[in-house]
């Protein structure tokens, strides 16, 4: 063996050069081939399965990126409650909403956070609710899971239509009232609370809470005075005896000497003398400029380590420490204070009906009862609280229901113009006079 290998080497040196380089390199890759022995997947064979738990840290590492814990609580503290903000019985969880220019019922529901795929089975399933007019008003109610469950469309003072939840969507009722509506004129003085002196004059708890609601931009009901009066329009309808429903057309407040005036228009919202909007305008964006948004709106966002539902109740802004934070709209500052996850905290009253909340702050630049205007400062922003990076939580409430504040429908203070205007200003001429005060 050891002559044979003798007999190779003499013989490979005693080649030329460059044929001992092409004889070297072709060995080279023959043993390299020889060796190497490519990995073959054979299905037949059983895979080794490992598991690996993640920590909470670790699977939040993963998901999509956001600024809180997906666990954050909201606040415990309630908002102030006052004898003015009592549910009507048999109102308790149930969601309202006036019709306006360039809604749909998509644009409607979604924007409190129900879900598309309800919404789209109940569109398909029903056609006319593809057709809603200016003024008719929608109420629903959510089951414990945060779907839809009923939806009721007055579609006429004589037609509601409803539509309740089944295993196969949705199914739909018609109810036709057959009743005579009649005008009737209520007159007040104050003597101790609105609410008192409202019932005693005549007027039922829903009827009271539409006239509130009708002023609630022009009077702060709980500063009323004892003397000041009011005078209320309602047309109710009575069905054997028996009013079933009603509907407020105009209301007047007379206090320290000033009267204030709501009519209702025909597109549903109310109005002054003058067909001038009641409502105040309200920003989008609680900030100067518009940041990243880093959490969206979620009111049925998962917790994936307890699989439970863990709602976002509003929208996580990316913005650095300090940033100035703006009231959205004019209001009352209800609470200003820290709030354990939520940080330093700010809730802000708009009318009766809207609230905005603002959570993470640095530095609170207001106090409980301060009045303020759209776009005062209020705050600056921080990372206070549950927070994984410097953001603000800003969430907004109508009615006492959390919507979405980048989609949501807000309240705008134009008024009436054109032929809506001029046939607002004829039914004005119709109602003032019946407005009397003792």
């Amino acid at each position: 063996m050891q002559q044979l290998v003798r007999t190779i080497a003499l013989a490979y040196s005693n080649l030329p050069r460059p044929h001992r380089v092409m004889l070297g390199s072709l060995t080279v890759v023959t043993l390299a081939v020889a060796v190497w022995r490519p990995f073959v997947y054979h299905p037949e064979q059983n895979p080794v399965v490992k598991n690996i738990e993640l920590d909470t840290a670790q699977l939040r590492s993963l998901l999509p990126e956001a600024s809180e814990p997906i666990d954050q609580p909201a606040p415990e503290d309630d908002i102030p409650q006052d004898e003015i903000d009592q549910k009507v019985a048999g109102e308790e969880g149930v969601h309202e909403y006036v019709v306006s220019t360039g809604d749909t019922l998509s644009s409607i529901l979604t924007q409190y956070g129900i879900d598309m795929s309800d919404v789209s089975v109940l569109a398909q399933q029903n056609n006319e609710l593809r057709n809603l007019k200016i003024g008719q008003q929608l109420s629903w109610t959510l089951n414990d899971a945060g779907e839809l469950q009923r939806l009721t469309w007055e579609m006429s003072r004589r037609e509601t239509r409803t539509y309740d939840r089944t295993a196969n969507g949705f199914k739909a009722t018609v109810q036709t009232q057959q009743g005579e509506w009649r005008n009737s004129v209520l007159t007040g003085k104050l003597d101790g609370s609105f609410l008192g002196s409202a019932k005693a004059a005549g007027l039922s708890t829903a009827e009271i809470n539409s006239v509130i609601k009708a002023l609630q931009w022009q009077l702060d009901f709980r500063k009323l005075k004892k003397g000041d009066q009011f005078s209320v329009l309602m047309s109710r309808e009575q069905l054997d005896g028996k009013s079933e429903q009603s509907q407020l057309l105009g209301v007047r407040m007379r206090s320290n000497g000033k009267d204030y005036y709501a009519i209702r228009a025909e597109d549903g919202k109310f109005y002054d003398r003058q067909a001038s909007g009641l409502a105040r305008g309200f920003m989008r964006f609680p900030t100067i400029k518009q940041f990243r948004v880093s959490s969206n709106f979620n009111p049925r966002r998962l917790n994936p380590v307890t699989g439970r539902i863990a709602p976002h109740k509003g929208v996580d802004f990316a913005m650095p420490v300090g940033t100035p934070v703006l009231a959205v709209g004019d209001g009352e500052v209800m609470i200003a204070k820290p709030s354990g996850p939520a940080g330093n905290y700010v809730a802000i009253r708009h009318g009766r009906q809207y609230m905005t909340r603002y959570m993470h702050l640095k530095k609170l630049l207001v106090k409980p009862g301060q009045k303020v205007k759209r776009g005062d400062r209020i705050a600056l922003s921080g990372n206070t609280g549950r927070s994984t990076g410097p953001h603000l939580h800003f969430e907004m409430w109508i009615n006492q229901q959390a919507v979405n504040p980048v989609t949501a429908k807000l309240p705008r203070s134009e008024g009436l113009s054109g032929k809506d205007r001029s046939d607002y200003l004829a039914t004005v001429k119709e109602v003032i006079p019946q407005l009397q005060l003792d």
